[in-house]
């Protein structure tokens, strides 16, 4: 029986101008990761963690903290987009253009905009992106640029799953 090596990620040679990924997950937002984030953070706005109070506003039900929902779109692109970042450089023009509730489930899609090599470091290259999140009835809930700094092929740092791999395979 043979070892295969799993899904790793884009390298930045895989990255094309133009491309849109369309990711594969989506997530449901439950009460207790819009009272858990929003306590974590201390964000003291009612309207996130008390039901009552936000039983009384326009909306009429708890909103989801707006910092979750960059989290969890941002999360949501990892395993395409930035599984093999060094790091990330910045989140710009983030939009949000409708609420996300308690119970909305989550999707996202990305746009590769630009991509250069690094000037400072030869191991990686320079990759800029537009994502954005939409919840099951389609309704954009949140747009933002991200600018990654991602290894090129060559560098990708082993894991221990890559070691089990290479340990495994025939010589």
């Amino acid at each position: 029986m043979a070892t295969v090596q799993g899904w790793r990620g884009n390298a930045f040679e895989d990255f094309q101008i133009g491309d849109t990924y369309i990711h594969g997950l989506g997530r449901t937002v439950l009460s207790a990761d819009n009272s858990w984030f929003t306590q974590l953070t201390l964000n003291t706005n009612a309207v996130h963690f008390d039901h009552h109070y936000a039983s009384q506003t326009e909306f009429g039900r708890a909103l989801v903290n707006s910092c979750f929902t960059l989290a969890l779109v941002t999360g949501i692109s990892v395993t395409d987009i930035s599984q093999n970042a060094m790091a990330n450089l910045g989140w710009d023009e983030v939009r949000l253009p409708a609420p996300v509730f308690e119970g909305d489930t989550i999707y996202a899609r990305t746009e590769i905009l630009s991509k250069r090599e690094s000037k400072s470091k030869t191991n990686v290259g320079i990759v800029d992106i537009r994502t954005e999140g939409f919840n099951q009835d389609g309704t954009t809930v949140i747009s933002f640029r991200r600018t990654i700094m991602v290894y090129k092929s060559a560098f990708l740092p082993p894991t221990a799953a890559t070691r089990l791999v290479e340990r495994d395979r025939p010589t």
